[in-house]
């Protein structure tokens, strides 16, 4: 594994101020914010949605990854009490040449992403505390998302979004609805690795039922939908992390336009990604 990426100076970017009451969200500006930030995703990701940690990540309480050395992490924070209560990763190309690899590619075949010109980005390690999972904390996670993609010029964002539990029965009517509806154009498609495929297409068309697969998807995968986002070809069930993955593309022009301003959709917010 390489050392962590010091010329990449992530704790020397920084964001425009953006605030809503008592929330402000940042990028993390030291070692201590990105404990931070692995402590709410070991709370959310292992405590909350059940996925199996290691000794280590036991006994620490935090959800640590080296793929953290190499990305620029997003914080919200409730500036009354200094606690972080939302955070997202985002690994940039330079940063992935360096590591060696996005963690999507561990999951799917992500060939088509990787040859878009100019830069890309995954988005990774979503989530909010329970009590946090408000409009106000949504708004301000997707204005920090909009703001550094602006800022980095990013070109095509993406990242695995995650349902909770490997039981595939209970998702046929989302998985099929995403196949029918929102399957990203040859040229983008991801595919998810043969060792874990699952197929999407469980349904015919004509069997799918709009309003019931829009219940069983996560608000996440919601989220991105609405700001016109595609999913890759086929979804990785991974035991482990108790959780079954779709790829998520979303094109610049999507989230930067619709959700970096109009984004309020109040709900929980829990992601592998």
């Amino acid at each position: 594994m390489a050392e962590p990426l010091i010329a990449f100076n992530r704790f020397e970017k920084t964001l425009p101020p953006l605030k809503s009451g008592t929330l402000e969200v940042r990028l993390a500006r030291s070692e201590d914010d990105i404990k931070a930030a692995q402590r709410l995703r070991y709370e959310v990701f292992y405590e909350e949605c059940g996925a199996q940690s290691d000794p280590t990540m036991a006994s620490l309480k935090q959800d640590v990854s080296p793929v953290d050395d190499f990305c620029d992490v997003l914080l919200v924070i409730d500036i009354a009490t200094n606690k972080t209560v939302g955070t997202y990763r985002f690994m940039l190309r330079e940063a992935a040449l360096e590591y060696g690899s996005y963690f999507t590619a561990s999951e799917f075949d992500i060939s088509k992403l990787i040859t878009v010109p100019g830069q890309i980005m995954e988005l990774g390690r979503s989530c909010v505390q329970k009590a946090y999972r408000t409009r106000p904390t949504m708004q301000l996670l997707w204005r920090g998302i909009g703001a550094y993609i602006q800022q980095n010029r990013v070109n095509l964002c993406f990242g695995c979004a995650s349902f909770i539990g490997t039981d595939v029965s209970q998702y046929k009517q989302a998985l099929s609805y995403l196949y029918h509806n929102h399957l990203a154009p040859p040229e983008l498609r991801a595919r998810a690795l043969p060792s874990h495929y699952q197929e999407m297409n469980l349904l015919p068309a004509e069997e799918v039922q709009p309003k019931k697969a829009l219940r069983q998807l996560p608000p996440l995968i919601k989220a991105y939908l609405r700001a016109g986002g595609y999913v890759g070809e086929g979804a990785y069930v991974d035991h482990p992390f108790n959780s079954i993955d779709i790829c998520i593309i979303v094109p610049r022009e999507k989230v930067t336009g619709r959700y970096s301003q109009r984004y309020s959709h109040p709900s929980a917010f829990g992601e592998k990604i």
